[in-house]
C-alpha cells in the first residue's frame, strides 16, 4: 500500500490510499475523496464477478467520495457490465456505474453511467476541476429491477451512455462532449452511498472493455485482432472467459460428450475443455484454411468443414470426427456449411450458382445431386439449420425487407417469418430440447445483407415456435461470433465469440 497525498486545489484537499495490486481487469482501486468508512474491492475468478463496497456523501456538487475500481485507458473504447445493488433500504440516490476521470483528485474532471436505487439511470459529468456536476435536465426513471445492464462508449471527445433492463436492447440515455478531458485517463467501476455514516454493496459481473475496430481489415492484419471464446448460462445471462487470443478465434460449438469446445483460429481448428485450459489442434486430414463455417453430425460421428483447399475456396467437406479422410461433398464454389438434418443423412449449405444471389441447398451425405431450397432472386438468405425432430429448417432471409428469421418445411416449402422487428437478425440456432432460438442481432443502422465482423451486436433468445425476443448478450462483434450450431447439448448454455482492438498485452488484462 502506499500514501498518495493531493496538492490542494480549488474545493480539493484530500489523502486517499490506494491499493497497488491489480484486481481482474482493473489496476487499483481507491476511496476518492477520504469517505468516513473506507471502501473495498474483490474479484471471485470462479465466476468473473466483481463485489464492490463503498462509503461517501456523494459524487455531486464541486467535490465527490466514492469507491474506483479502475484501469488506465487511452483513445476510444466501449465499457459495458451488469450492475446490482445489494440489499434494501439504502438511500434511494446510493448509485453505481462507470466512471471515466481525469485523475483521482476529489474534484476532478469526470463523466459517469450511472444507475440509483430509486431507479434513476443517468449520465452525469463534471466538466472542469471544481466546476459543479451537470446531468441532462431530462431525468430517466426506469423502473428498478433485480439488476441493470450500462454501457459507456468513447467516441473522440464524445462520450455516449446506453441501458437495459434484463432481457431489453440497449436504449440511448445520453451523450456529452468532454473536450478537456486528457487521451490517458482512468476508467472503473464506482460505487457510493449516498450516506457518509453507511457502507453500500454492488455486485458487477460480465464487465467487458472493448475497443472499436475498424471494419476495413485486410487479409495481412485480420489475424491481429483481439478475440474471447466465452460460454453463457442462457437462465442467469452470466458470460465466462473460456480463452482469449491475439488471433481471430471464430465458429465456437460444442462437443457432444459437453466436455469441449471446438473452434476455429489461425485457420486451423482446436479444442479447449468447456471450463478452460491450453487449446489442441483438432486434425483435419489435408484440409487447409479452415476458417470457415462447421458442425458436428447429431451422432457425433462426422465433422462437416467448409474449407479453403487445393487452391479453391469455399466448398464442403465431410471427415471422421475420430480422424481419417476428408471427402469433398460439394463439387461447386462456392458453397458454405450451415448445418445437418436432424437424422444426419444430409447437409445444409448456402452457395451461390448461376446469379449473383445466394440461396440454401442441401446434399446427401452418400452422394448424389444437390437439391437447391430457395429460389432468391434479390436479396439474401444464409444460416439454415434443421429443428432437433426434423420438422423445420430455419433460416435468416431479407426478402420482406430487413433481415429476419423464417422457418420452412426440410423439402423448402411453407416459408413462414418468425421475427417482425427493426434489427436484422442472423444465424439462428435451435437449443437440442427444440424449445429455443438463439440469433445474432445487428443494429438497424446495418445493411440487411451485411454482417461485419465488428459491431455493437446482440444476441437474442425466442421461443423456436416464434415469440417476442428476449436480449440474452450485449457484445462487441458479429460474424464469427455466433454463426455455427453453439449450444451446449444440456441446451443450458451457449458459446460465443467478442473481439476487440486491443493489443496482445491489453487483451491479457481486460477481461477478467
Amino acid at each position: 500500500m502506499k500514501l498518495i497525498l493531493c496538492i490542494p486545489l480549488l474545493f480539493s484537499y484530500c489523502v486517499l490510499i490506494a491499493q497497488s495490486t491489480s484486481i481482474g481487469i482493473f489496476d487499483n482501486h481507491a476511496d476518492v475523496g477520504n469517505p468516513q468508512i473506507a471502501g473495498s474491492a474483490q474479484y471471485d475468478e470462479a465466476t468473473q464477478t466483481y463485489t464492490l463496497t463503498g462509503a461517501g456523501y456523494n459524487i455531486w456538487f464541486e467535490r465527490d467520495e466514492f469507491q474506483y475500481l479502475y484501469k488506465n485507458l487511452s483513445g476510444d473504447f466501449i465499457l459495458t457490465a451488469h450492475f446490482e445493488l445489494v440489499g434494501e433500504g439504502g438511500d434511494p440516490h446510493r448509485k453505481v456505474g462507470w466512471m471515466v476521470r481525469e485523475s483521482l483528485a476529489e474534484n476532478a474532471a469526470h463523466i459517469s453511467a450511472v444507475t440509483h436505487d430509486d431507479g434513476l439511470t443517468v449520465l452525469q459529468w463534471r466538466a472542469l476541476p471544481g466546476a459543479l456536476m451537470r446531468d441532462p435536465q431530462d431525468e430517466i426513471f426506469a423502473p428498478k429491477d433485480n439488476y441493470s445492464i450500462l454501457q459507456l462508449e468513447r467516441m473522440g471527445s464524445t462520450f455516449t451512455m446506453r441501458a437495459a433492463h434484463p432481457g431489453e436492447p440497449l436504449q440511448l440515455i445520453g451523450s456529452h462532449d468532454m473536450e478537456d478531458l486528457p487521451d490517458n485517463l482512468l476508467a472503473g467501476l464506482i460505487i457510493t452511498s449516498h450516506d457518509e455514516s453507511t457502507t453500500e454493496e454492488a455486485k458487477v459481473w460480465n464487465v467487458r472493455i472493448d475497443k472499436p475496430i475498424v471494419n476495413t481489415l485486410t487479409a495481412d492484419n485480420e489475424m491481429s485482432v483481439g478475440s474471447r471464446l466465452e460460454t453463457m448460462n442462457v437462465l442467469d445471462g452470466k458470460r465466462k472467459v473460456v480463452f482469449e487470443s491475439s488471433g481471430r478465434i471464430e465458429f465456437p460449438t460444442w462437443t457432444p460428450d459437453e466436455q469441449k469446445l471446438l473452434f476455429s483460429m489461425d485457420r486451423s481448428l482446436y479444442t479447449i475443455p468447456a471450463t478452460g485450459g491450453t487449446p489442441q489442434k483438432f486434425e483435419t486430414d489435408s484440409l487447409d484454411g479452415n476458417h470457415y463455417d462447421f458442425g458436428i453430425s447429431p451422432d457425433g460421428k462426422m465433422l462437416a468443414i467448409t474449407s479453403s483447399t487445393d487452391g479453391i475456396e469455399h466448398r464442403v467437406y465431410v471427415l471422421p470426427m475420430e480422424g481419417g479422410t476428408a471427402r469433398r461433398l460439394t463439387e461447386q464454389s462456392p458453397s458454405y456449411w450451415h448445418g445437418w438434418s436432424a437424422n444426419g443423412k444430409e447437409v445444409y449449405f448456402v452457395a451461390q450458382r448461376d446469379t449473383n444471389m445466394y440461396n440454401i441447398y442441401k446434399k446427401p451425405l452418400k452422394g448424389g445431386d444437390e437439391i437447391q431450397l430457395t429460389s432468391v432472386e434479390s436479396g439474401y438468405t444464409d444460416g439454415p439449420e434443421e429443428s432437433p425432430d426434423g420438422k423445420y429448417m430455419y433460416y435468416n432471409s431479407n426478402k420482406s425487407g430487413t433481415m429476419q428469421l423464417w422457418r420452412m418445411k426440410p423439402d423448402g416449402t411453407d416459408p413462414e417469418q418468425l421475427t417482425f422487428d427493426e434489427y436484422n437478425d442472423w444465424f439462428p440456432h435451435i437449443s437440442p430440447d427444440g424449445k429455443w432460438i438463439a440469433f445474432l442481432s445487428y443494429g438497424s443502422d446495418v445493411p440487411s445483407d451485411a454482417h461485419p465482423n465488428y459491431d455493437r451486436v446482440s444476441i437474442r433468445l425466442m421461443p423456436a415456435s416464434g415469440g417476442v425476443p428476449r436480449v440474452i448478450a450485449n457484445l462487441y462483434g458479429g460474424q464469427g461470433s455466433f454463426n455455427v450450431p453453439s449450444w451446449s447439448p444440456d441446451s443450458q448454455q451457449i458459446a460465443l465469440v467478442s473481439y476487440t482492438g486491443m493489443s496482445a498485452e491489453e487483451l491479457s488484462t481486460s477481461t477478467r
